[in-house]
């Protein structure tokens, strides 16, 4: 008896441990490694066309790959499949177009015609010509972060998934000679995490629409594990590049754990005095980000967590200041690639984004009852206004110095932003300066950048925001989704600086969100005032737009916003929110 009991015992506990991991039974709680589970779902896409192949005479049935197959399962038939098939001196090749950027790989499905151990290669892109590019040389392709060029072998009768990068194109060449290769189906493994959009924006102008959904999707696409800036390169959790990242996300999606998990592996990683990403900007940004997740989530436990790191980074920062106001220029200063080539323009805004910090973490120790660490910071942050740095033209700065209160908004729009409408603008300070044109009341002025800058992208075949866009490169230029004519430019190999020089140029680029948030906030209308957003205020300027509606998460849960012009002109407002969130409607 004693015997059976102990036995039930056993196997209780080993069905406990099971459960409380999500595991099978026959793990156990003899298991020793580590257990870790994905917060992401894998979906498989099919082609949506074919965008080239070579030779016809050594491909049949291409277009086979386009139809669903058995959900990735090898059968013993060769009915409908692709065949591709070389000879002593050529190789059959392919370009597939999945008909968006996604995360993810290939899932390659081979049948009983298929020898064994065939060898292809596969090259992903972001761009048809991404796809067809060869590593290095003069476009610049690169496996930086991600491999996306790559050789592998084929099983017979059976299924390969390989790959692990950001694309929306895969080219696959048939790499052996006199050899048939038959092959069932070529699905793209989609990795993203399953989450509903809860916010939305929808006008009477398609293109703003299309716009504030792709900033979200661009987003969406980089919240893996962690919240990443681009899905091809940049796959790390850059604290400067987050902040319009969150911003969508706030916007979008509400609370998701990404972006604790994120904040969180920065501060774990960064002991002090170092700084974020080696960065001293990027643990400016830190300070900003917790202020603005903390207004939206309203998360009080969460921000006690931070409190000791924060609190010991203030202290760090106010000794940044001198006496008569100026950041004291020992570290390096870093707002965005575009404006790097101004240093003077770099030292205004870092002038202005030190202030913006202090500030922040003036109203976080507040919120932590740190009256007097809260005084010392707000003081520093006041005492940086009464010096005002030379934006020298930089619409980057000029916006900075705005949003910080060191110059006029209205003088920051007409001098320097708005001049040339979005001529050189910034996808990811372009945020800041939609920001600082709405400071000043330029609500149509913005409205026009972001159907010029970012719809620009948008015309060249875009489904997500790219690291860095000029509106100069659109002249004369072939789209993402083609090859690239004789006498076209491509927009992609032929374009970048910096650190994103040509091929290398991400074309998923989380930090160039913000016209998302932006819509919202200012169209649409929505702000919290109130942690929480206990307490929203709804303050539509609909530009040209003749309605404008959607919906914007809370912790409470979704508020739903409408507005109408009337013939008179003013605007007709309905909203309706869930109960613990107070409206404060302002037209």
């Amino acid at each position: 008896m004693r015997k059976v009991v102990l036995f039930l015992i056993g196997i209780a506990a080993v069905t406990s441990v099971a459960a409380q991991h999500n595991m099978p039974p026959v793990f156990g709680s003899e298991y020793e490694g580590k257990v870790f589970h994905d917060s992401r779902t894998r979906s498989y896409l099919t082609p949506l066309r074919v965008v080239w192949q070579s030779d016809g005479s050594l491909i049949k049935n291409a277009e086979g790959l386009l139809a669903k197959g058995n959900n990735g399962q090898s059968e013993l038939t060769d009915k409908q499949t692709c065949v591709m098939k070389s000879t002593d001196s050529e190789r059959p090749a392919i370009l597939l177009d999945f008909g968006r950027e996604i995360q993810g790989g290939l899932q390659i499905v081979t049948t009983i015609e298929t020898g064994r151990n065939i060898s292809i290669r596969v090259r992903f892109g972001e761009s048809a010509s991404e796809a067809m590019s060869e590593i290095g040389g003069e476009q610049g392709a690169t496996n930086d972060h991600a491999m996306r060029d790559f050789t592998l072998q084929l099983p017979w009768l059976g299924v390969a998934e390989i790959g692990n990068s950001g694309f929306r194109f895969a080219r696959i060449d048939l790499l052996d000679a006199n050899t048939t290769l038959s092959i069932k189906e070529i699905n793209a493994i989609f990795t993203y995490r399953d989450i509903p959009y809860l916010g939305s924006f929808k006008s009477n102008d398609e293109r703003l629409n299309k716009i504030w959904l792709t900033g979200a999707y661009t987003v969406h696409l980089n919240m893996q594990e962690y919240i990443w800036d681009g899905i091809k390169r940049d796959r790390l959790v850059w604290l400067g590049d987050l902040h319009p990242e969150v911003m969508t996300v706030n916007t979008v999606f509400g609370f998701n754990e990404v972006i604790p998990k994120s904040l969180d592996l920065a501060r774990d990683i960064t002991p002090l005095p170092g700084w974020m990403n080696g960065m001293f900007a990027y643990s400016l940004w830190w300070v900003i980000i917790h202020r603005d997740w903390y207004l939206y989530q309203g998360n009080l436990d969460y921000l006690r967590q931070q409190q000791s790191y924060l609190t010991q980074l203030l202290d760090i920062l106010v000794t940044k200041v001198d006496e008569q106001g100026r950041w004291n220029e020992k570290d390096d200063g870093f707002l965005d690639w575009p404006s790097s080539s101004n240093p003077k323009g770099v030292k205004a805004g870092m002038h202005a984004l030190l202030s913006m910090s202090l500030q922040a973490g003036s109203e976080l120790c507040s919120t932590l009852g740190d009256a007097e660490r809260s005084r010392r910071c707000s003081e520093t942050a006041k005492k940086m206004k009464q010096f005002v740095p030379d934006h020298n033209k930089s619409k980057s700065a000029a916006a900075m110095l705005s949003l910080a209160d060191i110059i006029p908004a209205q003088n920051a729009d007409s001098e320097v932003i708005a001049v040339d409408g979005a001529k050189n603008f910034s996808t990811f300070y372009g945020y800041y300066m939609l920001q600082a044109q709405a400071k000043a009341g330029n609500y149509q002025g913005a409205i026009d950048n972001i159907r010029q800058f970012w719809g620009g992208m948008l015309d060249m075949g875009a489904t997500t925001f790219w690291e860095d866009f000029n509106l100069e490169w659109l002249e004369n230029a072939a789209g993402i989704d083609e090859l690239v004519p004789a006498g076209k430019k491509d927009i992609h190999a032929d374009y970048g600086a910096y650190c994103y020089v040509k091929l290398r140029h991400s074309l998923c680029h989380g930090w160039a969100s913000g016209p998302t948030s932006w819509l919202t906030e200012h169209v649409l209308g929505v702000k919290p005032l109130d942690a929480g957003c206990k307490r929203l205020q709804i303050a539509p300027h609909l530009g040209d737009l003749e309605w404008v509606e959607g919906t914007f998460p809370t912790p409470y849960g979704v508020v739903t916003i409408s507005h109408r012009k009337q013939p008179d002109g003013k605007v007709k407002t309905t909203a309706k929110a869930p109960k613990g969130v107070k409206l404060e409607i302002k037209n």
